[in-house]
């Protein structure tokens, strides 16, 4: 990927989106809702059969071989069907954890809150935590979101994820973009569907706004996502090439832009996920507040995404540090 997808990764997201629509339509979403099933293992094991999960994983270890641009369009692609479970945490586990990469194990993680606090997604559902030796004991609490379960953990500290962080959070913020974009969908439908006064609700310039806002929020994200993939496909492939004798600053600022651009992608993105949920309500009216809409559930995804991986508090840092640096030539301050 450069500015625009290639041929091969617009296929690649044409057949993610027709799998999930097939797999994961409004029906399947709407009984796992009612059911209260977050995490169907048969699907699961079809996603890993699909390369899902192992897309990131070379060849050689019986993974697909792509990079970060082809994992963004995935998980976009699985944000926009709102499909739930620790997709991220399994994909970053493939290779590491058995099972992971085939789709037959879940894997969850310590990625919630700032620098990994002590809930835990999905761990009543889960075969293995990322970095940790065990399944941790945890009391459930309650969920903003009824497909995302969580628990607090009751024995030993969290895991240590801080080397997946960055790509945790890069592939959260394609989850997130990709739920801001079908709440666009939605409310344009909806606005061209419903009538006031003789003519669809999209005709009043009120309506136009918002959802011209929700548009331009939705792009701005994804762009970011997309460059922030970019940008650290072709820092771990000049890693991948780097003499011995590298130089430690260079390496330093290269990983210190990459932080910076993984930060401001997450923090665009939750912006864009959250705000055009609230703005996909306001355009549905009353009908939106109501069980039966879908729109609550991605207001409510989304809110528990922001706090995964990089907080907005820890990527307005990263964000502030980058450009810190960037300001005074290189100088940390």
């Amino acid at each position: 990927m450069d500015f625009q997808p290639t041929r091969d990764q617009r296929d690649l997201r044409a057949g993610v989106r027709e799998l999930l629509a097939g797999r994961y339509g409004r029906d399947a979403l709407r009984a796992a809702v009612d059911g209260g099933s977050a995490v169907d293992r048969e699907l699961w094991r079809e996603l890993g059969t699909a390369g899902f999960f192992a897309l990131r994983l070379p060849e050689a270890e019986g993974g697909v071989g792509l990079g970060l641009p082809e994992a963004v369009l995935v998980f976009e692609e699985a944000g926009r069907a709102l499909l739930p479970g620790p997709l991220v945490a399994t994909h970053l586990a493939a290779g590491a954890v058995p099972g992971a990469a085939a789709g037959t194990a879940v894997v969850t993680a310590f990625d919630l809150g700032e620098r990994g606090g002590p809930l835990v997604s999905y761990l009543a559902e889960a075969d293995a935590v990322l970095g940790a030796a065990g399944l941790p004991p945890g009391e459930p609490v309650r969920s903003a979101d009824p497909l995302t379960p969580l628990h607090r953990v009751t024995g030993g500290g969290p895991a240590d994820v801080s080397a997946y962080r960055e790509a945790g959070a890069l592939l959260t913020a394609a989850l997130q973009v990709g739920s801001a974009l079908r709440t666009l969908e939605l409310a344009v439908r909806y606005a061209g569907e419903r009538e006031q006064f003789g003519q669809p609700i999209g005709a009043f310039q009120a309506v136009k706004h918002l959802c011209a806002g929700m548009l331009v929020r939705a792009e701005v994200a994804r762009t970011a996502v997309y460059a922030a993939a970019v940008t650290a496909q072709a820092a771990d492939a000049a890693d991948g090439q780097a003499a011995d004798g590298q130089d430690a600053d260079g390496e330093a600022a290269e990983a210190a832009e990459v932080a910076g651009e993984i930060a401001a992608a997450k923090l665009l993105a939750d912006e864009a996920a959250v705000r055009n949920a609230r703005d996909c309500l306001q355009v549905h009216g009353g009908m939106g507040f109501t069980w039966e809409a879908d729109v609550h559930l991605h207001l409510k995804r989304a809110w528990v995404r922001a706090e995964q991986w990089v907080t907005a508090a820890e990527a307005e840092e990263a964000l502030a540090a980058e450009l810190s640096r960037t300001a005074t030539g290189g100088e940390a301050r």
